[in-house]
Formats: structure tokens, C-alpha cells, sequence
């Protein structure tokens, strides 16, 4: 991979984790650790693989990115901001009354926001209904759908899984933040859904395990989606929560909590 690009995307993926602190530190309320492990990922399905247009956010051949784990929304907003689709100063307002970021994606009030997401579980399903209009409008656009390691736990997700292969939704490429822990601790300890990758493949899906923090890896895995007919994918990417902020990684505390003014200080040191 081209090393301009690798620097690109780090270089991005970091201020993004810098917006994602900083949100949440200012609304002394939200969820770090998952917006944290999901960065890489989401930093490279906006700066380099789906085509959008910030300019015109409605646009009918656009790809979609549905955020299953809406809670994760801050990293989302980031990028959202700095591509273009709305002022970056709005960032502040993040789970402000009022405001257009709130604290799980509102798609009437946010440009560039595909579905209302926060109840966990349901988006895959909105996913596949996505990528089935477009097979009937003969669209040519992907849908990209994250969900998180704890609400694969959720029974929708399994029956979106079997809808997909049924319908050999070929432009659903879903990918997996799969950081292992949840509000209640490790997914092993509250329900353990492992052998993961084995049961998307099981489920009909063609599925690919990754580093979800390196940038080749995630890139391959996203060009091989391209290259599969018939069947949906599945890109687990094996991630760590809180990543980037030494203190923040792989701890449950920081699922649902905001930094103080020191941690926030001491994070954006890190950063840096």
C-alpha cells in the first residue's frame, strides 16, 4: 500500500480520536472506548474507499454506512464534520439539547447520518433492506454495516445474518468492532460468541478476520468484499477498546464514561 496513503489515514485517524476526547469531555457524558476502536475503520471506509459526496449528501448512487452501534456516534461525527458535510465548530454540541449530534445518530436532524441507529441489534436488518433497494433499483452502490462484538449477542442479528445469504446481498459488506468487551465486562464472561468468524461463515457469509487497526489490513479486506458475488461479507476486526489512549485500552471503565480535564490532558499528550 502506498505509504502517502497509510500516513494520510493516520494522520486522520488520530485527529479524529483528538475530536472523539474532546466531544465527549465536553459533554461529560458518552462512550470513548467503542468510538475509540472503531476509528480506523470508519477513517477508511470515508477518506478512501466508499464514494459520498458531502456536497450532496442524498445523492442515489452514494454508498451507505449504517452505525449498528450507534452509541459509537462520536467518531462518526468527526469525520462526518471534516468531510464535509457540516461545520466542524458543531462538534461542540455533542449530546447537547438542541443540538444536531446527539448522543445516538438522529438521521433527521444530521446530514450524512443513513439511518437512526442506538437500539442495538437492528441495524444490519436496515442494512439489508438498503442493499436489497438497491439490487431492485439496479443500483450499483455497497452498503457498509458496523456492529459491535456485545450486540452480536442480539437474536436480530442472526436473523439479519440469514437474510442477507438468503438474499445473496452481495453489496452488504458488514464489518465486526470486535474489541471483546462490553458495558458489563468481556463478551467471553457475559455471553460468549465465539467462534465468531466461523458463524458468520456458517450463516452463508463470506468472512475475513483482521487487525482492525492496520491500515493494509483493512484496506484488503474491504477491496476483497468487492470481488465476492452471491454472498454478503463479514470483515471481524479483531480491535482494542479505547485504543490509542494508553490508560483508556482494553478497560471496561471506559465504555460509557468521560475523561476528566487531566485524563483529557494527559490523552491529548499522547496523542500528540
Amino acid at each position: 500500500m502506498e505509504m502517502t496513503l497509510i500516513t494520510s489515514l493516520n494522520q486522520k485517524a488520530k485527529q479524529t480520536r483528538k475530536d472523539i476526547l474532546e466531544m465527549i469531555a465536553a459533554a461529560a457524558s458518552g462512550h470513548p472506548g467503542g468510538s475509540l476502536s472503531a476509528t480506523d475503520i470508519i477513517v477508511t471506509l470515508y477518506y478512501h474507499k466508499m464514494n459520498h459526496n458531502p456536497k450532496n449528501p442524498k445523492w442515489p448512487d452514494r454508498d451507505r454506512f449504517v452505525l449498528s452501534k450507534g452509541h459509537c456516534c462520536p467518531a462518526l461525527y468527526s469525520v462526518l464534520a471534516r468531510s464535509g458535510y457540516f461545520p466542524v465548530s458543531k462538534l461542540n454540541g455533542l449530546r447537547k439539547i438542541g443540538s444536531m449530534l446527539q448522543g445516538h445518530p438522529n438521521m433527521k436532524s444530521t446530514p450524512g447520518i443513513e439511518m437512526s441507529t442506538g437500539s442495538l441489534g437492528q441495524g444490519l436488518s436496515v442494512a439489508n433492506g438498503i442493499a436489497l433497494a438497491g439490487k431492485l433499483d439496479k443500483k450499483s452502490y455497497n452498503v457498509y454495516c458496523m456492529v459491535g462484538c456485545g450486540e452480536s449477542q442480539e437474536g436480530q442479528i442472526w436473523e439479519a445474518a440469514m437474510t442477507a445469504a438468503h438474499y445473496k446481498l452481495d453489496n452488504i459488506i458488514g464489518i465486526q468492532d470486535n474489541n471483546r468487551l462490553q458495558i458489563d465486562g468481556f463478551t467471553d464472561c457475559v455471553k460468549c460468541i465465539d467462534p465468531i468468524t466461523e458463524k458468520w461463515r456458517a450463516f452463508g457469509w463470506h468472512a475475513i478476520e483482521i487487525n482492525g487497526h492496520d491500515f493494509n489490513e483493512i484496506i484488503a479486506a474491504l477491496d476483497e468484499a468487492d470481488k465476492i458475488k452471491n454472498k454478503p461479507t463479514m470483515i471481524v476486526a479483531n480491535t482494542i477498546k479505547g485504543k490509542g489512549i494508553s490508560f483508556m485500552e482494553d478497560k471496561v471503565g471506559w465504555h460509557g464514561k468521560a475523561p476528566s480535564k487531566e485524563q483529557l490532558k494527559e490523552a491529548l499528550e499522547e496523542l500528540r
